[in-house]
């Protein structure tokens, strides 16, 4: 059986309940939840570093699991200690918020983080969001991250990388921070939510206008609430060439339906075939 801590790196859960049929869910699939008390009051930043730091020293801890998202995940990372968290490895999972730690951990420490449902997104589950949370929990036995999704091409290819991503807004605000994401040879991911359209043109034409996908392999739009797929596409086709393979997976998101990806995999992005493939993944704690 594996064992989950529970963190808020991020915000709280308002009802208790939700909480509690997270946990259930949790302990339904087999977990065992070390510390499935309801949070009731937010860590200082430097408090939900030393949250983290204590859960990754914890030998009896498999799987950090963050309770939600929302904001200000981003301010603990002057307190994080990479070094501590790399050699301590384990698995970190959760999303939207939780960008601002998986990408940069991943970095720092070469450690595969999960871009995962939480315990808020536990209350009540698709049986496809179960079925892919197991799937990377189980060490992903389906390389194909992408069956059983809907995906729709924009622009056909094949390209390998390494998969990075997650919240667009999230991962705007670490652009000229210590905390970039470095998105060189990297299939890309994103996804947003209840942003107004002005607001995501803006966000991407500033990547555009930086640079930023200047290295990227690949490009994988997921859900953004509140805007189509196309006029997303549209934003970045009508101010950069695109000659890499883009698509659209509606399960990828702040969505029922929730892929967990593996951010640091390597990965194949092939069109044709509407797969996203994982061809290399190191396990935290596994030894080469």
């Amino acid at each position: 059986m594996s064992t989950i801590s529970i963190i808020t790196p991020s915000y709280l859960i308002k009802k208790k309940t939700d909480h509690a049929k997270g946990i259930k869910l949790l302990e339904k699939l087999g977990f065992q939840i070390l510390n499935p008390a309801c949070p009731t009051v937010l860590p200082s930043p430097a408090e939900k570093a030393e949250q983290i730091h204590c859960l990754f020293r914890d030998p009896g801890t498999d799987i950090i699991l963050a309770q939600r998202g929302g904001y200000s995940a981003m301010k603990s990372l002057p307190f994080l200690d990479f070094e501590l968290i790399g050699n301590h490895p384990k698995i970190l999972a959760g999303f939207s918020d939780l960008t601002a730690l998986l990408n940069p951990i991943y970095e720092r420490t070469g450690m595969v983080t999960l871009h995962s449902p939480m315990v808020i997104n536990l209350d009540a589950p698709t049986d496809f969001t179960v079925k892919s949370f197991l799937n990377a929990l189980n060490r992903y036995p389906e390389k194909n991250l992408l069956k059983g999704a809907p995906v729709k091409v924009y622009r056909h290819g094949v390209a390998e990388g390494v998969l990075k991503g997650g919240n667009l807004i999230t991962l705007t605000a670490l652009i000229a921070t210590n905390w970039e994401t470095n998105l060189e040879g990297s299939i890309l991911f994103l996804e947003d939510v209840d942003e107004k359209l002005h607001q995501v043109d803006r966000y991407l034409t500033q990547w555009i206008l930086t640079g930023k996908l200047k290295g990227v392999r690949g490009i994988i739009l997921g859900d953004f609430r509140g805007i189509k797929s196309p006029q997303v596409y549209q934003i970045l086709s009508s101010q950069m060439e695109l000659d890499i393979p883009v698509i659209h997976c509606p399960f990828i998101g702040h969505v029922p339906n929730k892929i967990t990806l593996p951010v640091g995999a390597e990965v194949e992005l092939n069109t044709q075939k509407k797969q996203l493939l994982i061809r290399n993944m190191a396990w935290p704690g596994d030894t080469a």
